[in-house]
């Protein structure tokens, strides 16, 4: 089997009632020949690593540090499905990002999602409630 490789920079990210529609931009060197050629519709196994300035695999941990906890409480605040966990369980009375911000910001007693860069008692929580969400999603 061959593979296709190439680098390319993500550009867009959006959504439609289908799924996610993931923009890349290529180089014209890099582009694959293959890839060309392939009729727009196919179908592809997917494999990316984001890479740093030296060419190397990033890990996201040591991009992150301190603020994991910051920017899982805003991607979890973003999600749709997040909503619907906490109306589900009647936490929340509309699916919105804000009523999902707002209520998050009062579990956690904290003013601020910053606060978590060093509220080790929110950071707890959260990730609590991550995994209690991550098991809800996985049972739907």
């Amino acid at each position: 089997m061959k593979t296709l490789q190439f680098e390319a920079v993500k550009v867009a990210l959006k959504q439609d009632k289908t799924g996610y529609i993931l923009t890349l931009c290529l180089h014209p060197d890099e582009i694959p020949e293959d890839l060309m050629r392939d009729f727009v519709g196919s179908r592809y196994g997917v494999v990316m690593v984001r890479i740093n300035e030296s060419e190397e695999p990033l890990d996201r941990e040591q991009e992150f540090g301190n603020g994991k906890a910051v920017r899982l409480a805003g991607i979890l605040c973003k999600e749709p499905d997040f909503w619907e966990f906490l109306y589900d369980d009647l936490q929340i009375m509309q699916k919105s990002e804000k009523e999902a911000s707002d209520w998050l910001r009062n579990y956690l007693n904290i003013q601020s999602r910053s606060e978590l860069k060093t509220n080790t008692e929110a950071q707890q929580l959260l990730e609590k409630l991550n995994k209690d969400y991550l098991r809800w999603k996985n049972a739907s």
